[in-house]
């Protein structure tokens, strides 16, 4: 019996973005951490960072496991990943949770979508690192906190998740001209995925979500 392929470029370029996604996230939330008003929310927020520190083990581990250097699968994008977060620094709480809620919701959003797509046990690792829905609700009920403390914060609130959304989708290309087309050809694989379905799928939850958070979309 034969030893089954080894997992194609695309995979290995996947893994790469996700695992570069989760060592910033931790180093950018364990910075806002610090924007916290209260020990509580420092801690809450702490917890968060542990967790993508955690999550980006599990993928360099796998990454090695396959003979790839965790490094070089990251390589080709750190530059627009790094534009990403160093474009939407938060000057607030309030800001750090919005983009908590927003800007991770949607990276879970397209990772659980083209998951599909992948085989086992990459599609279950995948899977695994999304963010717990508990972390998501934390962010709403702060958002919503701020709201209700001042109504005026929704409004700009609302103008920095469209700030965040309008720079992920900007860094999104830079993402897809540094993979060489390996993660589009992932995405278009066979009749997987729809593309247009895909983008108003997450269209649609990023409206919903909007919503629950008291946000404008």
């Amino acid at each position: 019996m034969s030893a089954p392929a080894p997992p194609g470029p695309a995979v290995v370029d996947l893994l790469g973005l996700v695992a570069l996604g989760e060592l910033l996230a931790f180093e950018r939330m364990a910075a806002d951490a610090r924007l916290a008003p209260d020990l509580r929310r420092r801690a809450a927020l702490g917890e968060m960072a542990a967790a993508e520190i955690g999550n980006y083990r599990r993928l360099a581990g796998r990454l090695t496991a396959l003979g790839v250097l965790p490094d070089d699968a990251m390589a080709p994008y750190v530059a627009p990943l790094q534009a990403y977060h160093d474009s939407t620094e938060p000057r607030d709480w309030a800001e750090a949770v919005t983009k908590a809620y927003v800007g991770d919701a949607i990276t879970d959003d397209f990772l659980r979508e083209i998951a599909v797509a992948l085989t086992e046990p990459d599609r279950q690792l995948v899977l695994d690192v999304l963010h717990e829905s508990r972390y998501a609700e934390f962010a709403a009920a702060e958002i919503r906190a701020a709201i209700e403390l001042d109504p005026r914060v929704a409004g700009r609130l609302s103008m920095w998740a469209r700030r965040l959304v309008g720079e992920a989708l900007s860094q999104a290309g830079r993402v897809a001209a540094a993979d060489r087309g390996a993660l589009t050809a992932l995405i278009a694989q066979g009749d997987q995925v729809d593309v247009q379905a895909l983008f108003r799928r997450l269209t649609a939850a990023h409206t919903e979500r909007m919503a629950a958070a008291g946000l404008n979309n």
